[in-house]
């Protein structure tokens, strides 16, 4: 690690700790050269798959994309930000324990509608009235009845 201070390449490491839930390492460090001390984070650097769009091409990941998405179907709902947080990264999660290298933007729908369907019920048939392209209020009727007959997912 260079000192940002004067660009030394030797840094020892004083104290190391776990943050973020176990996901990060925090590093505290002095350059040997000037003295000074400064903080680093380590992260795991893990790959999200690409994703394959219905006209079959293909796009990374794109986490801001997700939470527009979700955050348009939760407006004005009493979701906090907490929540919805949490809930992109269970997707990404799953996304990432999938193993695959590509994933169909369908399984990601899913997985958002999945999501919704445990934050709000409201958000869920706002996210799935686009995502299945719901053409007349039998449709929303259909879909609030099914939601309706199920159990609550936690």
């Amino acid at each position: 690690m260079h000192c940002p201070f004067c660009g030394a390449h030797d840094t020892k490491v004083i104290d190391s700790r776990l943050v973020a839930e176990g996901d990060q390492v925090r590093r505290r460090r002095e350059c040997l050269a000037c003295g000074d001390r400064f903080t680093t984070f380590e992260t795991a650097e893990l790959v999200l798959p690409r994703i394959i769009k219905q006209d079959g091409s293909r796009q990374p990941f794109d986490e801001e994309k997700l939470r527009a998405g979700m955050q348009r179907a939760l407006e004005k709902r009493p979701v906090s930000v907490e929540r919805l947080e949490e809930s992109i990264a269970h997707i990404k999660h799953k996304l990432r324990a999938s193993g695959e290298r590509e994933v169909k933007a369908l399984m990601v729908g899913e997985l958002v509608m999945d999501e919704l369907r445990k934050l709000d019920e409201i958000a869920y048939i706002r996210f799935a009235s686009v995502y299945r392209r719901f053409q007349d209020l039998n449709e929303f009727r259909e879909e609030i009845e099914r939601l309706s007959r199920e159990p609550a997912r936690q």
